[in-house]
């Protein structure tokens, strides 16, 4: 599909001029995203893990400032030459692509060294999903 657009907005530059071009590729591209909105939903949901030693204060974070629920998971990991062994907690949440950047903010305050993994996630059920009202 990429290849017949890029073939569709070459020959346009030539025919018509660049900046045509330009223009249509710009038109398509937020055509394209309107219609993953209109299909996927405006609230596209991510599901973010953190590994942080101040697991419980981005606990308190997330439900206090966000208003979302979490699940706190015990794990045990391993790291380095000698396989060095940490037990810690990982706090899964799950937020909008619109509360990312709040969610990174807070949480570098808190721990600048936090590992988060995001992961983009296509459908939820059931759980507290939506926003608490706070």
């Amino acid at each position: 599909m990429i290849v017949i657009n890029l073939i569709i907005f070459l020959a346009a530059a030539y025919m018509l001029s660049i900046e045509s071009a330009l223009y249509s590729m710009l038109t398509y591209l937020a055509a394209s995203k309107t219609l993953d909105f209109v299909v996927d939903g405006i609230e596209e949901y991510t599901g973010v893990t953190i590994i942080s030693e101040a697991s419980e204060s981005i606990r308190k974070m997330i439900t206090e400032k966000l208003g979302r629920g979490l699940t706190i998971y015990n794990a045990r990991g391993g790291y380095g030459r000698n396989g060095i062994h940490n037990d810690y907690e990982v706090i899964y949440t799950v937020i909008t692509r619109l509360e990312i950047s709040k969610l990174n903010n807070e949480i570098t305050k808190i721990d600048p060294s936090a590992f988060v993994i995001m992961n983009s996630i296509n459908d939820t059920r059931g759980g507290m999903v939506k926003k608490r009202a706070i």
